[in-house]
């Protein structure tokens, strides 16, 4: 899943295949909140089949990112792995990358209408995004295409100039946009640069959004979606005005350069989730979510602005079935072995991460840890999600600096095994829990992430093994880091002698 691969085949399990309860398991079309049981497997495929023949579309109308972080084809991402068809409309060609737009080519105004023509009159749709129009006569023709095939659920997003200050929506075209446009549009989501444009409202805090929402609102949008990433407040706000009420929107504010293709993501996760029924106060909610889960995933790649990256949300479900079954085969191996000494007195657990895992739901581990059972071990249950406090702060640490570790095992400390990993030069270091400040040491489960840092910072990366010594009422214990479950597997078996 980390190496975004280009291609994905999925498999369906027949009815007889083992599935944990509760694993969700979605694809493209397939929505994430869904899940398999054993028992109703087939009918739920079924369900999901049937599901595909009433696939919601969506099409967009934008211009084309060449560099694939922002516009048309990051439209197509989200609403493709959202669970809708998406078609598209492309207003401009650009030719740009991370850092900036080199170039732009505009499409002639009635080439885009053939296109609309196209989709619309053959296909249909049940949402139309709007994005970078480029020109007043672009503007003008979609417009006039929106009333010929009367369609009520647009959602526009005002794109007027990229992150790289590139201008993308001429002056000329903003009375057009106001005139033509916004008096058809279903939702408009403007950023808080875009809203000041429009309204001149020069947008500082809460009630200089709530006034600009009002003043976008009798410009004749149904719903006006500010997004307050601009504000410097330390939260990522969103205002929805509904001619009504207000409703507001927050996330964390995530520190990183790399958000090219926020908006687009955005508004089309928007798109797509009205076009699937849902109201819009809840179609953004479920929008927020997904853009700041995509943002906190972002790709660092170019030298610029990396992109948001929409695939993560997804990634992570997809992961879910196959984590469970790589720590069951890790565990039959090392049941397979007497490895009863490496278990200590409060036990041990095998954890296994997510891609892009935030919290130990995020992580499979052993309910009921892994006990000692004359020269070996056992377990008394199969492996769940957040089953673990303990191992799960040590992979999440470890993922802070490396996100390709995802699992990791603690066992008993032994003077043996640590001086095998040295002689196998797997990369060996220790804290002292003796300097652990008392503030660490009062708070619980800081313990472990105190002492991994320390060491990662110290060293300027993850070891293989990470061990201490203990302390008042600590056991001492080593921690073993690896990629996956058979990664640490191994480490364990070679260091033991296996």
């Amino acid at each position: 899943c980390l190496s975004m691969p280009s291609i994905l085949i999925f498999v369906f399990p027949s009815t007889d295949t083992e599935i944990p309860s509760g694993t969700a398991i979605s694809t493209g079309w397939l929505s994430p909140s869904r899940r398999f049981s054993p028992q109703s497997s087939c009918l739920q495929i079924r369900g999901y089949f049937h599901m595909m023949k009433d696939m919601k579309k969506v099409l967009t109308i934008a211009g084309s990112d060449s560099g694939g972080g922002a516009g048309i084809q990051a439209d197509i991402k989200t609403i493709t792995l959202l669970g809708s068809y998406g078609m598209s409309v492309i207003t401009a060609l650009t030719a740009q990358n991370t850092v900036g737009i080199e170039a732009v080519l505009g499409v002639p105004e009635s080439f885009v209408g053939k296109q609309i023509d196209a989709v619309l009159k053959d296909i249909g749709a049940d949402a139309v995004k709007v994005g970078m129009l480029a020109n007043a006569k672009i503007l003008k023709i979609v417009a006039g295409k929106i009333r010929k095939y009367k369609i009520d659920k647009v959602i526009v997003d005002p794109v007027m100039v990229a992150k790289s200050g590139h201008v993308l929506l001429s002056r000329q075209a903003h009375g057009a946009l106001k005139s033509h446009l916004l008096p058809l549009t279903f939702v408009l989501t403007p950023n808080i640069p875009e809203a000041s444009a429009l309204c001149g409202i020069e947008i500082r805090n809460l009630k200089d959004l709530e006034k600009a929402a009002k003043a976008i609102y009798h410009l004749g949008p149904k719903n006006v979606l500010i997004k307050g990433g601009h504000l410097e407040d330390g939260k990522a706000l969103d205002l929805l005005y509904d001619g009504k009420e207000f409703f507001e929107y927050t996330a964390e504010r995530i520190e990183t350069k790399n958000t090219h293709g926020t908006g687009c993501s955005y508004s089309a996760a928007i798109s797509t989730f009205i076009a699937q029924g849902e109201p819009v106060f809840k179609a953004i909610q479920k929008a927020k979510q997904f853009i700041t889960n995509a943002i906190r995933f972002s790709l660092d790649i170019g030298k610029g602005h990396g992109p948001v990256n929409p695939y993560a949300p997804i990634a992570r479900e997809m992961a879910k079935y196959h984590a469970i079954e790589e720590l069951k085969e890790a565990i039959n191996i090392l049941k397979q072995k007497p490895i009863g000494f490496l278990i200590p007195e409060v036990q041990s657990n095998l954890g296994f991460a997510l891609p892009y895992a935030t919290s130990p739901q995020d992580i499979a581990a052993i309910p009921g840890r892994i006990v000692a059972f004359r020269d070996s071990i056992a377990t008394v249950s199969h492996p769940e999600f957040g089953a673990s406090r303990h191992i799960a702060q040590v992979i999440l640490t470890v993922m802070k600096y490396d996100k390709q570790l995802r699992a990791a095992m603690n066992i008993r400390f032994d003077e043996n095994f640590i001086k095998r990993c040295k002689l196998l030069k797997f990369r060996v270091r220790s804290f002292d829990r003796q300097y652990e400040p008392e503030k660490v040491k009062e708070r619980e489960g800081s313990s472990l992430k105190w002492g991994i840092e320390t060491i990662v910072k110290e060293e300027g990366l993850v070891p293989d093994i990470i061990f201490d010594k203990g302390d008042v009422g600590k056991e001492p214990m080593i921690r073993v880091i690896g990629r996956d479950p058979m990664d640490v597997v191994h480490k364990i078996l070679k260091a033991g002698g296996f």
